[in-house]
């Protein structure tokens, strides 16, 4: 029998349809609807995303932030996601690597509410964020921040995305204080990974993001459509009353990312008065001593990130059927049925998972996970 907290619950809905999975969040005054669509081997990138824009259609829900993993299915990318979807008036990351129907990585996910308006934010004529509230508070995604100038030092590319960043929360009557979550997707990551934690730190200094609760953080290596060192995006949720709040949530079985040099929270709860959502950070094979554990072995570096992951979960009183949305992070697209028979041991069968095919942070990392997960009040 599934523990309770592994049972799904009232108010978080779970769907299979043609092979996506769409989970919907009840909220009083909206939805919010969370795809993931991943091409087998007889479906192609395109046939995917039109099947998730059905899905959108039917629900009358408009897109937050799109989110599209893989190398390009040939021609222009973008007129053919915006042809799938009737337009695209969102903010769009669009992460290389892994051809989709040939190795098992790729796919798309889509962050849509209901019933509420959405505002697309635009930084130098193009759009990179979305901005949406509900009564407890006021929702801003931005994604696929890429810096003004690819030809200059790495360096200060990372400066400038994290300057767009600033600019941009600014515009959306935010700061970085309201930031729950980062992701950055960095190109050659293992050359340069060191400078970009000191180009962040310095960033967090400057905006005194050490004063409250870091980001949770995703930080792989991945090409990028703009031949850039980096591209970047965030959550940042401002709320209405002290009854919004973030809160930093410690693993138990890794110590905090800053013992390290690492500016990041393990994971961020947002509490809110009619649901807890937890943002749990990219995890790794990392041992408590802050070392890279079973160097070498896969399958075993899947099974402590998958502890791991797990005991964060079981820590906020959540399971896997908690679980919104997740992305796998692979060094080889070959271990990817290595994380499909690790979820088939758990019972873990209909995870809404991406999986997708990047640099992890170390050298001998060969795997990494990102969850967001949500338990209603």
């Amino acid at each position: 029998m599934q523990p309770e907290r592994d049972k799904p619950e009232r108010g978080l809905e779970q769907h299979v349809r043609r092979g996506m999975q769409v989970r919907i969040v009840a909220r009083p005054s909206h939805r919010e609807l969370f795809i993931t669509g991943a091409p087998d081997a007889g479906k192609s990138a395109e046939a995917v995303w039109r099947e998730v824009a059905d899905v959108l259609r039917d629900r009358h829900a408009r897109i937050v932030s799109l989110d599209v993993f893989g190398d390009s299915p040939g021609g222009d990318e973008m007129r053919l996601l915006s042809e799938a979807f009737g337009g695209i008036s969102c903010p769009v990351t669009r992460i290389e690597g892994g051809s989709p129907a040939a190795r098992g990585v790729g796919g798309v996910q889509v962050w849509a509410v209901t019933r509420v308006p959405v505002e697309p934010l635009e930084l130098d004529g193009r759009i990179v964020g979305s901005v949406f509230e509900d009564d407890h508070a006021r929702y801003c995604r931005l994604s696929g921040l890429a810096p003004a100038d690819s030809t200059r030092p790495r360096e200060q590319q990372a400066r400038d995305v994290f300057e767009q960043m600033e600019a941009t929360l600014r515009n959306a009557g935010m700061d970085f204080s309201d930031v729950l979550r980062t992701w950055f997707f960095n190109d050659a990551i293992l050359s340069w990974y060191p400078d970009f934690n000191r180009v962040r730190d310095a960033f967090f200094r400057q905006q005194r993001a050490y004063d409250g609760v870091l980001p949770a953080s995703t930080g792989v290596g991945a090409r990028n459509a703009f031949g850039a060192a980096l591209i970047g995006g965030l959550l940042a949720v401002r709320g209405k009353s002290d009854e919004v709040r973030a809160v930093a949530i410690p693993s138990p079985l890794q110590q905090p990312a800053m013992d390290y040099g690492s500016s990041f929270s393990r994971a961020v709860e947002l509490v809110l008065p009619d649901c807890r959502q937890l943002f749990v950070s990219g995890t790794a094979s990392i041992a408590a001593n802050g070392e890279t554990a079973c160097v070498g072995d896969v399958d075993a570096q899947i099974t402590l990130t998958m502890d791991v992951v797990e005991a964060i979960l079981e820590s906020r009183g959540m399971g896997w059927t908690h679980v919104t949305r997740a992305v796998a992070y692979f060094k080889r697209a070959d271990d990817v049925p290595a994380f499909r028979r690790c979820c088939a041991d758990r019972a873990v069968g209909s995870l809404p998972v991406v999986c997708a095919q990047s640099t992890i942070c170390r050298d001998e990392l060969l795997f990494e996970l990102e969850v967001d997960a949500v338990a209603m009040s």
